[in-house]
């Protein structure tokens, strides 16, 4: 149990030192006027460090004011890191203290006769929670409940009344500050400041200044996604080099694909996955360092969305051990003259040999001739040179294929015709622009606008993609993991043809390997 579960522990339940039902009860007797009271404790948010501090000082508030009343606590509710706003969010000890209040009791039988909180705020945010205590709380008779406004009489006619209007206008108060902070996230977004809670992995604390080995590891991993590298394969990388989130977790496959989507990389900043612009409807540049350049960022936040289908969890599949295990196939020609074909298997060779691995065709129980036999190193080398010499021909000509963007004309237009709609609308002296005819055109117009915006997203994710293949391919191939090359062969090849060497031991003969290329679309 981590330090802050120990203290939250000890702060919830019955206080340490407390003597048991009967001896309270003799107390009672001997002593009409004590009170059994209850403490409540909440916060919303346990601040970066979570360390609970915000519970322990609410309590150690309400254990001053006890002493000083003469009152008894019998029990400690407390809900830390939960909204009271929030319908979704489930607050256990809250509902454990309206279940005791009806019952009359706490869990351990200590009889409640009163209830203590720093705030009631603290207890509820929501016209229907205050509704669902009042109830509990005054379902027994003599009831004392203590706030920073002294001792409070919930009994006393029109309270309900005044207790919901103190709800309404804490609820409000509480719309008002999400709504500013809303507001301020996309101003400073739009003055291109950073708005990052934690210091972004990339960044110094500044969250300004590039961080050197964490940039580097960025741009490595989003030119491998590019060119075919799994998060997975990223996220293993980056725990084997030891880093950490910001927040000192080790890095996850989620968490990876975080950092390689966030546009903060480029520069760039997104409210709801919508890029930030100007007036001019361009992308506001904010004032940290960029890691990457936009293009890039558009590759690969393609690459990334195209591989798990807007999903965030990674997908299953069997991870080969040889490079060519499935993509070689058998060539031997069967006794009715047929060509077998089957998928040949990586395995591992015999000690006494002088590679490592070979390929061969599958037993026949298992559908293949087990007839071809080929060896590993020397038939990866072969296939391996071909396909470099076949992604240096392409990528001579692949940047020449990408025309520009040719639909920006049309996108400037639905801008204009939108900035003149609203034009219109807000001018007092046009007439033929009413509310209904606004709202009746303007979403044709951002349908338009978002269609062609995310036209040209996966043009400048095209571009980036042919830009990157003009890297220097044989250089870049041997630091390619063995995923990552057998997913560049596979765009190139459809299959690679083994035709067996014959009996005996003969010399390995590189002209029975006869890669089938595919065809440009």
């Amino acid at each position: 149990m981590g330090k802050r579960e120990e203290l939250i522990s000890k702060l919830r339940g019955v206080p340490d030192g407390l003597p048991s039902v009967e001896e309270v009860r003799a107390l009672l007797a001997a002593d009409p006027n004590l009170k059994c009271v209850v403490c409540y404790a909440r916060i919303s948010f346990d601040g970066r460090v979570k360390d609970a501090h915000g519970i322990e000082d609410q309590h150690r508030d309400m254990a001053e004011a006890a002493r000083r009343l003469g009152w008894l606590i019998v029990y400690r509710y407390t809900d830390n890191d939960k909204s009271a706003s929030k319908e979704s969010v489930v607050r256990d000890d809250y509902e454990q203290l309206l279940a005791d209040l009806a019952a009359g009791a706490t869990p351990e039988g200590y009889p409640i006769h009163g209830v203590m909180a720093v705030n009631d705020d603290r207890l509820h945010r929501r016209p229907s929670d205050w509704e669902r205590y009042l109830k509990a709380f005054t379902s027994h008779e003599g009831r004392v409940y203590h706030d920073s406004n002294g001792v409070q009489d919930l009994y006393a006619e029109g309270f309900e009344i005044k207790g919901l209007v103190g709800v309404a206008m804490s609820l409000s108060e509480t719309r008002k500050k999400q709504r500013r902070s809303r507001n301020s996230h996309r101003s400073r977004a739009i003055r291109g400041q950073s708005v990052s809670a934690w210091r972004p992995f990339g960044w110094e604390d500044d969250k300004v200044t590039l961080r050197p080995d964490e940039a580097d590891a960025i741009r490595t991993a989003v030119h491998d996604v590019i060119a075919g590298a799994s998060i997975s394969e990223i996220t293993r990388r980056w725990k084997e080099a030891g880093f950490i989130t910001s927040r000192g977790n080790p890095f996850q496959y989620q968490t990876v694909k975080q950092v390689l989507l966030n546009a903060r990389l480029c520069g760039y900043r997104e409210i709801n996955g919508e890029i930030v612009r100007d007036g001019d409807d361009q992308p506001i540049v904010g004032e940290w360092a960029a890691i990457i350049t936009p293009n890039q960022w558009f590759a690969v936040t393609a690459k990334i969305r195209e591989r798990g289908q807007g999903k965030g969890s990674p997908r299953g599949g069997l991870v080969h051990k040889y490079l060519l295990t499935n993509i070689l196939r058998c060539g031997n020609v069967l006794e009715d003259g047929s060509i077998c074909n089957n998928k040949m298997i990586g395995i591992k060779a015999n000690d006494w040999l002088k590679y490592r691995h070979a390929y061969m065709c599958k037993k026949t129980v298992d559908g293949g001739c087990n007839k071809t036999y080929k060896r590993g190193d020397k038939t990866d080398e072969i296939i391996e040179e071909l396909v470099i010499a076949k992604l240096e021909h392409d990528a001579a000509t692949r940047a020449q294929d990408v025309p520009d963007w040719d639909k920006a004309e049309a996108l400037e237009r639905a801008l204009q015709s939108r900035r003149e709609l609203e034009r219109r609308w807000h001018d007092d002296e046009d007439t033929d622009i009413d509310d209904e005819a606004f709202f009746r055109n303007l979403p044709v117009l951002e349908r338009r606008i978002k269609e062609l915006r995310a036209d040209q997203k996966a043009h400048e994710a095209l571009k980036a993609e042919a830009e990157e293949a003009q890297d220097d391919v044989r250089k870049s191939w041997a630091g390619k993991t063995l995923t990552q090359k057998r997913e560049a062969m596979k765009k190139v090849l459809s299959a690679v043809i083994a035709v067996p060497g014959g009996k005996g031991n003969k010399a390995f003969d590189p002209d029975l390997l006869k890669p089938v290329w595919k065809t440009s679309e």
